[in-house]
């Protein structure tokens, strides 16, 4: 991860020797290996969990060390196995505080090592991790989470001779880690450096590390509705946000709330319904959504009255838009296209553009972010929405309105970004962002939504944002947006 410390990357060196690599017996001393009472011919049959830690493991494994997102290889990795619903939950779980933790779990583990880990150890680090999630977050009971731990192992070619370590480390989390996690600064363990180096430059010391704490934390659910949203609130057992969501605690399975079927909401964090918002009245105008895929936003669009052309140079992608506006009743034009040389041989009243970047606003959603992003994808990544946005301003009409956004929290995609675009464009003005635009009519929540638009009058929220809700309904994507209008 670029400039990260050794904490991300599985190298376990702090500590006294208490656990020993092969060869060293004291390993073998410290406990023995908890007693097992599972037949062994039992230990792979569904809902027994070994497949699915196996399941969680493996995907570690893929995002570590391949460098692979998590949401496709765990896909792929639990259909394989074919888990149940139950398992997959299960293994899911597992995986992801895994990755939101896993520098202070590398940091209770690295207590019991003397000495880093060879490289040729197979899965080892995301088995260590997995089980030591279990025991200090997931409160797994200690017996199941090590002794499956330990035959994981066993059956690694490369982690096997780790076994009886495994074992003794393990132990020694179990009854000694609660108390040394409790001391940790779990903000600063768990962000890379090069992240929280540049929110304290941006946002202040204070602010940054409230960023990254809240970062940790799992996302609710929010949905868009297209209809009546109180009333789904209550049906849902929800609340109901001030720009309109839906929150739920985030459990269960999505398919199987009420109204997935009938398309009566989609799935989209808060922060990101924020941007279509902007434009006000859309009932017959013509709008371009580009980056349009999964297609959030383009549902709002077309809801709003809007004849929607939506972009996205990924066939794939564009298919799952479609898949989703199929499901909630609703049409849009689909081009397969680069946003940045798109030539559709007209011009469009409005333009949407949701950019590509480093998405560092959606940890809570996407925590293999902290692992797999680096400090030179920022400019990598602003290199390539600096031309979209300028395509954007070639296919918009006089008078009509563009709408920047990104889900990042880095300046270079957001901020920089806008005041370079405009800086070259004479003929383009920002229109400030008022609480009004994001909020109800209830002018009750616009204190709270008043601290979401910038100095410049732009949308900048943040995951600490909406912190004053109960737990687990708290925060919001990081997202920024800005309202350009074109003179002439």
């Amino acid at each position: 991860m670029g400039d990260d410390t050794t904490r991300h990357r599985g190298k376990f060196r702090s500590g006294s020797l208490r656990g020993s690599l092969p060869g060293d017996r004291g390993a073998e001393r410290l406990a023995p290996r908890p007693r097992d009472d599972t037949p062994r011919r039992n230990r792979d049959e569904p809902g027994d969990g070994v497949a699915a830690r196996d399941v969680a493991a493996s995907a570690l494994f893929s995002v570590f060390v391949e460098k692979r997102a998590f949401d496709d290889v765990f896909s792929k990795v639990s259909e394989a196995r074919g888990l149940a619903p139950r398992d997959r939950a299960f293994a899911r779980n597992i995986a992801s505080t895994v990755l939101r933790h896993r520098g202070s779990l590398n940091a209770v583990i690295g207590r019991f090592l003397g000495k880093p880990l060879p490289e040729n150890q197979g899965r080892l680090e995301p088995i260590l991790l997995s089980a030591a999630a279990q025991l200090l977050i997931l409160k797994t009971p200690p017996h199941a989470a090590i002794s499956l731990a330990v035959d994981q192992c066993r059956v690694d070619r490369s982690a096997q001779r780790f076994a009886k370590l495994a074992n003794a480390v393990l132990r020694r989390v179990s009854v000694e880690g609660p108390e040394i996690w409790a001391g940790f600064d779990h903000a600063t363990l768990n962000c890379p450096s090069w992240m929280l180096t540049r929110w304290q430059k941006y946002y202040g010391a204070d602010l940054a590390h409230r960023i990254a704490a809240a970062s940790l934390n799992e996302a609710p659910l929010d949905l868009s509705i297209k209809q009546d949203s109180e009333a789904w609130a209550e049906r849902l057992g929800g609340i109901k946000l001030p720009t309109g969501s839906v929150r739920l605690s985030a459990s269960g399975r999505i398919e199987g709330l009420a109204g997935y079927d009938e398309g009566a909401w989609w799935v989209q964090d808060a922060a990101a319904r924020l941007p279509a918002l902007l434009f006000g009245d859309l009932r017959g105008r013509h709008v371009a959504d580009l980056c349009a895929a999964p297609g959030g936003k383009t549902a709002q669009l077309v809801l709003a009255g809007a004849q929607v052309t939506a972009v996205d140079k990924s066939p794939g992608r564009l298919n799952r838009l479609k898949a989703n506006l199929a499901r909630l009743g609703l049409d849009a034009e689909v081009a397969v296209a680069d946003a940045a040389t798109f030539a559709p041989g007209r011009l469009f009243d409005a333009i949407l553009v949701d950019a590509p970047c480093t998405a560092t606003g959606t940890i809570r959603r996407h925590p293999d972010i902290l692992h797999l992003k680096r400090s030179d994808d920022v400019a990598a990544l602003a290199a390539v929405q600096a031309p979209i946005l300028r395509r954007a301003a070639e296919l918009l009409t006089v008078g009509g309105t563009l709408i920047y956004c990104t889900c990042s929290l880095e300046p270079e995609e957001g901020r920089d970004q806008i005041a370079a675009f405009l800086a070259e464009h004479a003929n383009f003005a920002r229109l400030p962002v008022t609480p009004g635009d994001l909020a109800s009519a209830d002018q009750a929540a616009w204190p709270e939504v008043q601290s979401w638009i910038s100095a410049d009058g732009d949308v900048r929220t943040l995951p600490c944002h909406l912190d004053a809700l109960p737990t687990g309904l708290q925060g919001l994507d990081g997202f920024y947006a800005a309202r350009l209008v074109r003179r002439g």
